[in-house]
């Protein structure tokens, strides 16, 4: 693979893998803010990033529509209303280094830090197929590529959802070109990205070119096999291969949350910071602490939330005593989903979300 286009980078992002780039910031930063500042958003990629015209670059759409379209980003920005939607961006692997610690897993080391919130600005994938004259039915698919670069595990980079989901105008899947209000960077997927909000990361197809309405679900590796939560007793991609096909594909991330800072603002004071996102059960409505790994709870208050996609940022000050000690805290959803205390290994590294852990 050409990685002669690497791409720009704050110094304030761990670098986690160099080839691919794959870098996130500490958590303790990201919670300083409601909406992640450029600076801050991680870079996932399994591939080089490549850098497009804008003027020249086009989509295409095809499969169950009435005519196969191509559209240039220009025309798109032109020909259809512009929409904004505040959601969090989430890699599956958030947190992958804490399963690890549990038993070895596959896949880079992530911490707590793969996570951005931001008002994603673009068009409604809704009004674009709607516009392609869709001819499938509710079991359809919604196939996304990205033939831009060269793919570790797969020739191009594919991911889908249900069409379902996509025509549906509540559920704000946009193909985005701005970030926070700017034009989308290439190390964030511009010049058009995917964007679907309450999914995982790795359906927020980045360089998108090409959508095809399908009967099935992509064929893409990163759909059929690399994002999905495999059982325990599952070890070794040999041991995987006849159970893959057995195991729906990734798409909302289970109800988590983590604590980012904790500091003294008095000898027997802490103050202490975090997040937290909700699963595809509701809003996150309570985050507690425990400093007694969970014996008694304090609750914290909820100082950010914006509409269902976004994170929620909680805070909080807790009297302490001694020099040290461990944090808990979990997250309660709309539904009255709890956040459980040990998560579930698998393979992949996916998915973790026990109760965040602190040592102050």
């Amino acid at each position: 693979m050409d990685y002669s286009l690497e791409p720009p980078h704050s110094d304030k992002l761990f670098v986690q893998a160099q080839k691919p780039f794959n870098a996130e910031p500490p958590a303790a930063a990201l919670v300083e803010f409601a909406y992640t500042p450029e600076e801050l958003v991680y870079c996932r990629n399994h591939g080089p990033v490549r850098e497009f015209e804008e003027d020249e670059y086009r989509i295409s759409i095809k499969g169950a529509i009435e005519k196969d379209i191509s559209i240039s980003l220009p025309q798109l920005k032109s020909s259809f209303p512009k929409a904004r939607v505040v959601a969090a961006l989430q890699c599956a692997g958030n947190r992958r280094n804490e399963m690890g610690a549990i038993k070895p897993v596959h896949g880079v080391g992530w911490n707590s830090g793969v996570i951005a919130n931001c008002s994603w600005g673009g068009v409604r994938l809704r009004d674009v197929l709607n516009h392609a004259g869709v001819q499938a039915n509710n079991s359809s698919h919604v196939c996304f590529a990205s033939y831009a670069t060269l793919c570790q595990d797969d020739e191009y980079y594919g991911a889908s959802i249900p069409l379902t989901k996509a025509l549906k105008q509540e559920d704000d899947v946009l193909l985005a070109y701005e970030m926070n209000d700017e034009t989308l960077s290439p190390e964030h997927g511009g010049p058009l990205r995917v964007v679907v909000p309450g999914y995982l990361g790795a359906r927020w197809v980045k360089w998108v070119d090409t959508i095809i309405i399908s009967p099935e679900e992509s064929p893409n590796y990163y759909q059929q096999r690399d994002y999905k939560i495999l059982p325990p007793e599952i070890e070794t991609k040999d041991q995987a291969r006849p159970v893959w096909s057995k195991v729906a594909s990734m798409t909302a991330l289970p109800l988590n949350s983590i604590i980012g800072s904790a500091f003294k603002v008095t000898p027997s004071r802490l103050h202490v910071k975090g997040y937290a996102t909700p699963g595809d059960c509701g809003n996150i409505v309570e985050v507690e602490l425990s400093l007694d790994d969970g014996i008694t709870w304090h609750p914290t208050r909820i100082t950010y939330q914006e509409g269902k996609w976004s994170w929620t940022i909680w805070e909080t000050e807790i009297q302490i005593s001694g020099s040290s000690g461990e944090l808990c805290c979990r997250a309660k959803d709309e539904a009255g989903n709890v956040q459980p205390r040990d998560g579930t290994w698998n393979m992949r590294g996916v998915a973790f979300n026990a109760w965040g852990r602190l040592k102050w």
